[in-house]
């Protein structure tokens, strides 16, 4: 018999251990955030195929350093995370503008490539570089449309917002949910590759303040500037719109 009962023993041991082991791996980070700033639960299509990532514990974590992939939907409790984590959010100090509230460069189709090198590779003028992994442009060519000079090196350009997100937290963003800033942030109609001293010379002022140094590209960048406040319903004061269209009619003649 005491062989049986240690067998048995064994037995519901090893059960048990399979058991706990289950439920340590359930309690274990389910929620991966890519490279490119997505966090993909496990009901996401690509969750399988995001091999470098860092581990969240929860997608309401996760979604306070990145974003939710393009038509993403949640399933079951899920969706209670992304409540409370678009929630948390808005409730963050409306005085206080903060780079991350707009999430980081989205990688909508999953292919490694965001945002950046999405249009770095969309608009170089020859078929561009990439690494060995495929997933960054390497080189290019480019016409930068701020100086007119031509760059042949990813490096050297910057991927400039053309509203800025500090300059649409100001007149409106900042009541706007996350979706919505991380759609912004991503909008390539608001995108320009460019000399990245440049950039930095222009930080997030609109253009009132500051306006490339090619003067032949003044009047494209005030109208499109103008179109983008426009679709994205930001606030100009009376002030600000006055001596915008005056700007925009002296420039554009």
């Amino acid at each position: 018999m005491k062989p049986i009962a240690a067998t048995i023993k064994t037995v519901f041991a090893c059960f048990a251990f399979i058991i706990l082991g289950l439920t340590f791996a359930q309690s274990e980070v389910v929620v991966k955030l890519s490279k490119s700033g997505i966090c993909h639960a496990p009901d996401s299509q690509y969750y399988s195929r995001t091999k470098h990532f860092k581990p969240y514990n929860s997608l309401a974590e996760c979604l306070e350093k990145g974003r939710l992939p393009k038509n993403y939907r949640p399933s079951g409790h899920l969706k209670a995370s992304v409540k409370q984590s678009s929630k948390t959010l808005q409730n963050t100090s409306k005085s206080t503008y903060n780079r991350e509230l707009f999430g980081a460069w989205g990688d909508e189709d999953g292919d490694c490539q965001n945002t950046r090198h999405e249009l770095l590779a969309e608009i170089s003028s020859v078929a561009p570089t990439y690494n060995a992994a495929g997933c960054r442009v390497i080189h290019g060519r480019w016409l930068d449309p701020y100086t007119n000079k031509v760059f042949l090196d990813a490096k050297d350009m910057d991927v400039d917002h053309l509203v800025p997100l500090k300059w649409a937290w100001d007149h409106g963003a900042v009541s706007w949910n996350v979706e919505k800033r991380k759609a912004f942030a991503n909008d390539m109609r608001n995108l320009f590759a460019v000399q990245a001293s440049v950039n930095r010379e222009k930080g997030a002022l609109g253009p009132l303040k500051w306006l490339p140094p090619n003067k032949k590209f003044h009047c494209e960048y005030i109208t499109r500037f103008k179109r983008i406040t426009v679709l994205y319903k930001l606030n100009l004061s009376s002030d600000e719109a006055l001596r915008f269209n005056s700007l925009r009619d002296q420039i554009c003649k």
